[in-house]
Protein backbone atom coordinates (compact mmCIF):
# COMPACT_ATOMS: atom_id res chain seq x y z
CA UNK A 1 0.00 0.00 0.00
CA UNK A 2 1.33 3.56 -0.99
CA UNK A 3 2.77 5.67 2.19
CA UNK A 4 1.47 2.80 3.96
CA UNK A 5 2.64 4.11 7.67
CA UNK A 6 1.59 7.85 6.70
CA UNK A 7 -2.00 6.74 6.30
CA UNK A 8 -2.15 4.19 9.07
CA UNK A 9 -0.66 7.67 11.03
CA UNK A 10 -3.34 9.83 9.45
CA UNK A 11 -6.39 7.34 10.75
CA UNK A 12 -4.98 7.06 13.98
CA UNK A 13 -5.02 10.61 14.55
CA UNK A 14 -8.40 10.72 13.14
CA UNK A 15 -9.50 8.34 15.84
CA UNK A 16 -7.67 10.57 18.84
CA UNK A 17 -9.35 13.79 17.62
CA UNK A 18 -13.21 11.75 17.98
CA UNK A 19 -12.00 10.58 21.61
CA UNK A 20 -11.23 13.98 22.74
CA UNK A 21 -14.42 15.44 21.27
CA UNK A 22 -12.15 17.49 19.03
CA UNK A 23 -14.28 15.93 15.26
CA UNK A 24 -17.37 14.77 15.65
CA UNK A 25 -19.47 12.52 12.95
CA UNK A 26 -17.93 13.14 9.58
CA UNK A 27 -16.91 16.63 10.49
CA UNK A 28 -13.53 18.00 10.25
CA UNK A 29 -10.31 16.14 8.10
CA UNK A 30 -6.69 15.10 8.38
CA UNK A 31 -3.69 15.10 5.69
CA UNK A 32 -0.15 14.56 5.89
CA UNK A 33 2.05 15.28 3.38
CA UNK A 34 5.50 13.11 2.00
CA UNK A 35 7.39 14.85 -0.68
CA UNK A 36 4.62 15.82 -3.70
CA UNK A 37 1.91 12.90 -2.55
CA UNK A 38 -0.63 13.86 0.17
CA UNK A 39 -2.77 11.06 2.36
CA UNK A 40 -5.92 12.96 2.98
CA UNK A 41 -9.32 11.33 4.70
CA UNK A 42 -12.16 10.47 2.61
CA UNK A 43 -15.18 12.73 2.27
CA UNK A 44 -18.86 11.69 4.18
CA UNK A 45 -16.95 8.77 6.09
CA UNK A 46 -17.59 8.15 10.13
CA UNK A 47 -13.84 8.12 11.83
CA UNK A 48 -15.26 4.67 13.11
CA UNK A 49 -15.05 3.03 9.38
CA UNK A 50 -11.89 4.84 8.96
CA UNK A 51 -9.10 2.82 7.98
CA UNK A 52 -5.49 2.96 6.04
CA UNK A 53 -6.47 1.87 3.29
CA UNK A 54 -9.38 3.84 3.16
CA UNK A 55 -6.95 7.14 3.60
CA UNK A 56 -6.89 8.13 -0.09
CA UNK A 57 -3.28 9.39 -1.55
CA UNK A 58 -3.34 12.71 -3.84
CA UNK A 59 -0.85 14.48 -5.75
CA UNK A 60 -0.68 18.15 -4.95
CA UNK A 61 -2.48 18.88 -8.12
CA UNK A 62 -5.55 17.01 -6.57
CA UNK A 63 -5.57 14.19 -9.13
CA UNK A 64 -5.54 10.78 -7.38
CA UNK A 65 -2.94 8.13 -7.30
CA UNK A 66 -4.50 5.54 -4.96
CA UNK A 67 -8.00 6.52 -3.48
CA UNK A 68 -10.44 4.21 -3.02
CA UNK A 69 -13.13 7.11 -1.61
CA UNK A 70 -13.65 11.13 -2.94
CA UNK A 71 -11.69 13.20 -0.96
CA UNK A 72 -12.61 15.23 1.94
CA UNK A 73 -14.31 18.19 0.23
CA UNK A 74 -11.95 20.33 1.87
CA UNK A 75 -8.86 19.04 -0.57
CA UNK A 76 -8.90 22.49 -2.16
CA UNK A 77 -7.71 23.78 1.23
CA UNK A 78 -5.22 21.11 1.94
CA UNK A 79 -3.55 21.82 -0.99
CA UNK A 80 -3.70 25.33 -1.09
CA UNK A 81 -1.76 25.46 2.32
CA UNK A 82 0.51 23.18 1.44
CA UNK A 83 1.24 25.21 -1.86
CA UNK A 84 2.01 28.45 0.41
CA UNK A 85 3.79 26.94 3.80
CA UNK A 86 6.50 24.59 4.99
CA UNK A 87 3.82 21.98 6.22
CA UNK A 88 3.62 18.31 6.53
CA UNK A 89 0.04 17.91 8.39
CA UNK A 90 -3.28 20.00 8.30
CA UNK A 91 -5.22 19.06 11.07
CA UNK A 92 -9.06 21.10 10.63
CA UNK A 93 -11.51 20.28 13.48
CA UNK A 94 -15.26 21.16 14.31
CA UNK A 95 -14.63 21.44 17.93
CA UNK A 96 -16.84 23.12 20.37
CA UNK A 97 -14.84 26.04 22.34
CA UNK A 98 -13.43 26.91 18.73
CA UNK A 99 -15.73 26.98 16.26
CA UNK A 100 -17.81 29.36 18.67
CA UNK A 101 -14.86 31.58 19.33
CA UNK A 102 -15.08 32.08 15.56
CA UNK A 103 -18.55 33.01 15.66
CA UNK A 104 -17.65 35.95 18.07
CA UNK A 105 -14.59 37.62 16.94
CA UNK A 106 -11.88 38.24 14.22
CA UNK A 107 -8.82 37.17 16.61
CA UNK A 108 -8.35 35.13 19.53
CA UNK A 109 -6.29 37.87 21.26
CA UNK A 110 -3.13 36.83 24.38
CA UNK A 111 -5.53 36.34 26.75
CA UNK A 112 -2.51 33.57 27.69
CA UNK A 113 0.53 33.18 26.79
CA UNK A 114 -0.29 30.09 24.65
CA UNK A 115 -1.10 31.78 21.88
CA UNK A 116 2.46 31.84 21.29
CA UNK A 117 2.31 28.18 20.48
CA UNK A 118 0.57 29.78 16.96
CA UNK A 119 3.27 32.56 16.63
CA UNK A 120 0.78 35.09 18.32
CA UNK A 121 -2.57 35.92 18.78
CA UNK A 122 -4.84 34.02 16.39
CA UNK A 123 -6.56 34.73 13.76
CA UNK A 124 -10.05 34.02 12.18
CA UNK A 125 -10.47 33.82 8.29
CA UNK A 126 -13.30 35.25 7.07
CA UNK A 127 -16.50 32.98 6.28
CA UNK A 128 -16.48 31.27 3.10
CA UNK A 129 -18.53 28.25 1.06
CA UNK A 130 -16.78 24.87 2.69
CA UNK A 131 -15.35 23.35 0.08
CA UNK A 132 -14.35 26.46 -1.97
CA UNK A 133 -11.22 27.84 -3.03
CA UNK A 134 -12.56 31.34 -1.68
CA UNK A 135 -12.07 29.31 1.76
CA UNK A 136 -9.20 28.17 0.90
CA UNK A 137 -7.19 31.61 0.01
CA UNK A 138 -8.86 33.04 3.17
CA UNK A 139 -7.40 30.62 4.99
CA UNK A 140 -4.07 30.61 3.91
CA UNK A 141 -3.98 34.29 4.65
CA UNK A 142 -5.03 33.80 8.52
CA UNK A 143 -2.05 31.58 8.69
CA UNK A 144 0.65 34.02 7.02
CA UNK A 145 3.13 33.99 10.14
CA UNK A 146 1.03 31.47 12.24
CA UNK A 147 0.72 27.74 12.76
CA UNK A 148 -3.11 28.12 13.16
CA UNK A 149 -6.15 30.22 12.73
CA UNK A 150 -10.24 29.85 13.22
CA UNK A 151 -12.40 29.66 10.24
CA UNK A 152 -15.35 31.79 11.21
CA UNK A 153 -18.76 30.12 11.83
CA UNK A 154 -16.61 27.02 10.69
CA UNK A 155 -13.78 25.57 12.93
CA UNK A 156 -9.98 25.57 13.62
CA UNK A 157 -7.13 24.40 11.36
CA UNK A 158 -3.52 23.70 12.39
CA UNK A 159 -0.35 22.82 10.43
CA UNK A 160 2.62 21.34 11.68
CA UNK A 161 5.91 19.59 10.20
CA UNK A 162 4.30 16.57 11.13
CA UNK A 163 0.71 15.01 12.53
CA UNK A 164 1.79 14.60 15.97
CA UNK A 165 2.74 18.71 16.13
CA UNK A 166 0.10 19.45 13.90
CA UNK A 167 -2.86 16.93 15.93
CA UNK A 168 -1.19 18.73 19.71
CA UNK A 169 -1.67 21.98 18.12
CA UNK A 170 -5.39 21.44 17.29
CA UNK A 171 -6.22 20.85 21.32
CA UNK A 172 -4.22 23.51 22.41
CA UNK A 173 -6.29 25.90 20.29
CA UNK A 174 -9.22 24.11 21.31
CA UNK A 175 -8.13 24.71 25.23
CA UNK A 176 -7.04 28.09 24.42
CA UNK A 177 -10.50 29.02 22.77
CA UNK A 178 -12.22 27.46 25.95
CA UNK A 179 -10.30 29.57 28.10
CA UNK A 180 -10.86 32.75 25.68
CA UNK A 181 -14.96 32.24 26.31
CA UNK A 182 -14.96 31.22 30.09
CA UNK A 183 -12.46 34.70 30.79
CA UNK A 184 -14.91 36.70 28.14
CA UNK A 185 -18.42 35.14 29.52
CA UNK A 186 -17.35 36.96 33.16
CA UNK A 187 -15.87 39.76 32.14
CA UNK A 188 -13.03 41.73 29.93
CA UNK A 189 -10.20 39.50 29.93
CA UNK A 190 -6.69 40.90 30.75
CA UNK A 191 -4.41 40.79 27.88
CA UNK A 192 -0.70 40.08 27.70
CA UNK A 193 1.47 42.28 25.80
CA UNK A 194 2.94 41.69 22.93
CA UNK A 195 6.76 42.30 24.01
CA UNK A 196 5.44 39.01 26.02
CA UNK A 197 4.50 37.18 23.78
CA UNK A 198 7.33 37.53 21.51
CA UNK A 199 9.99 36.78 24.41
CA UNK A 200 7.61 33.48 25.03
CA UNK A 201 8.15 33.01 21.43
CA UNK A 202 11.41 32.43 21.61
CA UNK A 203 11.39 30.39 24.69
CA UNK A 204 9.04 28.21 23.06
CA UNK A 205 11.04 27.40 19.72
CA UNK A 206 13.88 25.40 22.44
CA UNK A 207 11.35 23.79 24.75
CA UNK A 208 10.43 20.51 25.00
CA UNK A 209 12.96 17.19 25.99
CA UNK A 210 13.21 13.74 24.70
CA UNK A 211 13.22 10.55 26.71
CA UNK A 212 16.98 9.05 26.24
CA UNK A 213 17.23 6.14 24.50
Amino acid sequence: MLLGALRAEVAAVCGQLAAAGLVTGTSGNVSARDGDLVAVTPSGLDYAALTPGLVGVHRLDGSPVEAPLQPTSELPLHLSVYAATGAAAIVHTHSPAATAVSALVEEIPAVHYYVALFGGPVAVAPYATYGTDELAASVVAALRGRTGCLMANHGAVTIGPGLATAHSRAASLEWLCDVYLRAASAGTPRLLPPGEIDRVVKKIATYGQQPPP
